[in-house]
This record gives structure tokens, C-alpha cells and sequence, in this order.
């Protein structure tokens, strides 16, 4: 869109800066584009953003332009953000971390909310990611504990305009580390509601085993529910991971397991 402008010679330009949540008009001159903060940008620099569709980017305080991605050496792999036509996404070693076709990560997350109902009282987030469930889950419970394995990706999602309230809401606790390891510390019938997002099978088999079942059982109050995503549950492969998931899920005491595939995930009840 700049750089269409810029050929037809136009001076200004509305534009998000902000990936989508809001729009700014910005100075369009021969060296490049002027912000409302004073930073530039030169039109290589927006040619660069224009090329890559799956690079998110920020500009330091010195008008230079960084693509938002960071190595993680504790789990040797890249993260990066990602854009879609709505909120972005996170993009670990080459996986999409939610789902983008046909629908952006925010509705992504709100099917998963609609799906396990009101949340009230203590919710557990088992995979932070950009926070979006954990931000989602604080409008209305009381206090929401979301786990994150890798700092790296609190550190992308720092970035995100669309993350801000998980470093802003005060009913939001974070904690790092592994949730397999996370949930066996936490007290017996804590929670209201779970939302199990977990990576996919091949890279977390341990967050559907049924000892991991059995802790989040452990934790969830009477009468609780579970969400857990799992994929397309019509595919040949999420079907498979389903089977294997609802007999885990029954061992581990969960009655009721209800499939949900518009959320693409199952909702579990807890006796």
C-alpha cells in the first residue's frame, strides 16, 4: 500500500503501525516514510517488509528495521511472529502455532473459550504462546495462571501489540517452565476451568499422556472443565491423536468427553 502510494505520488498514507489493532496517517517522502513519533523508514526498508510474508518487524530508536525473531538456546529453534489478516501468529521451528486458514489466531482463541463455556474462579492455561487464551480467559475470571516453557517466546510476544494485556492485566500470573513439570506443584482443585492448547503431538507427547491427565484432573475442581485442542479432528492424523486422547482422558477420571470441531479440541468434565 506505501509503496503504491508513493508511485502515485501521494504525501500521506493511512496505515496500521500496530499489526491491525488501530490506523495512522504517515508522511510519504523521497527518502522513505515519516511516523507520528518522528522515526523513518526507508522505502528499501518497506520494500524488505513487502517481500517476506511471513516476517513481522519493529523499528529501534536509531530508525533501524529488525525482523521479530529470536533463537532460543535453551530449546535450539527459531521463533518468530508471524502476520495473518488478523491477529498474528507464532511460528516455532517452521510449525504455525495456530490456526490461520480461513480464520485468524483471535477467532482461533474465541471458539476455544466459546467452546468450554463461562469461566469463573481460578482458570490454568497450560501453553502461554502470544497469551492471547490467557487474556482472553482474564475478561471475566478471577485470576488466570498460564505457563510458558520458553522465555524466548514471552520475549517475541513482548512485541505484539496484540499480547499487551498479558503483561498488563493483574489477574494474569505467568510462570515459566515445563507444564508437565508446572501442574505437579500446583494445589488439589484449584481450577474452575483448564484450557490445554499444547504444541503439536510429534514435538509434546507428554502433555497427552495420561500421568499429565491425571495431574490436571488432580487440579480441576468438581464439576470442572477441561478444553483440549488437539487439531483437525476429522483429519486422518487427529483422528488417531483423538482415540488415543478421549481413553487417556477417561482413565484419568474425566466423564462426559464431548467433542468440539469448530474449536478443533474436546471439552472433558470433571466428576
Amino acid at each position: 500500500m506505501l509503496l503504491n502510494a508513493h508511485q502515485t505520488h501521494d504525501t500521506t498514507a493511512s496505515v496500521s503501525l500496530d499489526l491491525g489493532r488501530s490506523r495512522a496517517e504517515v508522511l510519504l517522502e523521497a527518502e522513505g516514510v515519516v511516523f507520528p513519533n518522528g522515526q523513518k523508514l526507508s522505502w528499501a526498508d518497506i520494500v524488505t517488509i513487502q517481500r517476506d510474508d511471513v516476517g513481522c518487524y519493529a523499528i529501534a530508536e536509531d530508525d533501524t528495521l529488525h525482523k521479530i525473531q529470536q533463537y532460543s538456546d535453551q530449546l535450539d529453534r527459531f521463533c518468530s511472529l508471524m502476520p495473518t489478516e488478523g491477529a498474528p501468529t507464532l511460528l516455532i521451528a517452521g510449525f504455525i502455532m495456530h490456526r490461520i486458514k480461513g480464520i485468524d489466531p483471535y477467532e482461533d482463541t474465541q471458539r476455544k473459550i466459546r467452546a468450554i463455556g463461562t469461566l469463573r474462579g481460578q482458570v490454568l492455561d497450560t501453553s502461554t504462546g502470544l497469551g492471547y487464551t490467557a487474556i482472553a480467559a482474564a475478561q471475566s475470571a478471577e485470576h488466570v495462571i498460564t505457563i510458558e516453557l520458553d522465555p524466548t517466546v514471552l520475549e517475541i510476544a513482548r512485541y505484539n501489540p496484540w499480547s499487551r494485556q498479558l503483561f498488563e492485566r493483574p489477574n494474569i500470573e505467568q510462570r515459566i517452565g515445563d507444564s508437565f513439570e508446572q501442574v505437579q506443584v500446583l494445589e488439589d482443585k484449584r481450577f474452575s476451568r483448564i484450557i490445554h492448547d499444547p504444541p503439536a503431538f510429534s514435538l509434546a507427547g507428554e502433555l497427552y499422556s495420561g500421568v499429565f491427565y491425571q495431574q490436571l484432573f488432580r487440579v480441576l475442581k468438581p464439576g470442572g472443565r477441561l478444553f483440549h485442542y488437539i487439531g483437525d479432528l476429522s483429519s486422518k492424523s487427529g483422528s488417531g491423536v483423538t482415540r488415543g486422547v478421549v481413553r487417556r482422558l477417561q482413565e484419568a477420571g474425566f466423564v462426559r468427553i464431548k467433542r468440539r470441531p469448530e474449536a478443533f479440541g474436546l471439552v472433558a468434565y470433571a466428576t
